[in-house]
């Protein structure tokens, strides 16, 4: 094999590799083939050789599997107690604009009802308060002693982890223009009076 047909090999080796770990998914042969500009019989016999090679070596934690004419980069079995550890650890939260009002909302008013909250904002925050507590940035912290005793929320430590701060008297201040800039807009969008 020349220098040149080596080099060319190598690089649809890595091309073939970069896209399979990308997808993640298995990838049809011709979808391979049509990715590096050869034939589905040249892409097989590439697939074949890293399969053979690369990925047979024990040291490797990853296989190269043909699945029926389709081709996936997966971890190998003895690996999966390791895969696991990892997989059941949390996912860092998806923070939308209104769940992160919401927190807003807990971390400067803490503790706070829910009807505190949603005379706030002046909608339902069900859905927003389930989510910050299933990511353990909010936690219960008792009842306010009212009528119906609503529970109160508070801000948690993984709160504080999360927005890298050592406690809630770091976050940023308002100050009393921006304040009554709020207060303006929420008056307006709502055409009532907002208490603060």
């Amino acid at each position: 094999m020349t220098d040149q047909n080596e080099k060319n090999m190598n690089t649809d080796e890595g091309t073939l590799e970069a896209i399979l770990f990308a997808m993640g998914n298995s990838v049809e042969l011709k979808q391979l083939a049509d990715a590096i500009g050869k034939t589905q019989e040249e892409t097989q016999a590439i697939l074949l050789s890293m399969q053979n090679t690369r990925y047979s070596i024990p040291e490797s934690g990853i296989m190269l599997l043909d699945l029926d004419g389709a081709w996936q980069l997966c971890t190998k079995k003895q690996y999966y107690s390791s895969l696991i550890t990892i997989a059941k650890t949390p996912r860092k939260p998806q923070l939308t604009d209104t769940v992160m009002e919401t927190l807003s909302i807990i971390a400067y008013k803490q503790p706070v009802t829910k009807s505190q909250i949603e005379q706030i904002r002046g909608v339902s925050c069900d859905h927003a308060v389930n989510k910050l507590l299933e990511y353990d940035l909010i936690q219960e912290v008792g009842r306010l002693n009212v009528p119906g005793r609503p529970i109160l929320f508070a801000t948690t430590e993984n709160f504080l982890r999360y927005f890298g701060v050592s406690s809630t008297d770091e976050l940023p201040q308002l100050s009393e223009v921006q304040i009554e800039d709020f207060r303006a807009e929420a008056e307006a969008e709502a055409d009532v009076k907002v208490d603060v």
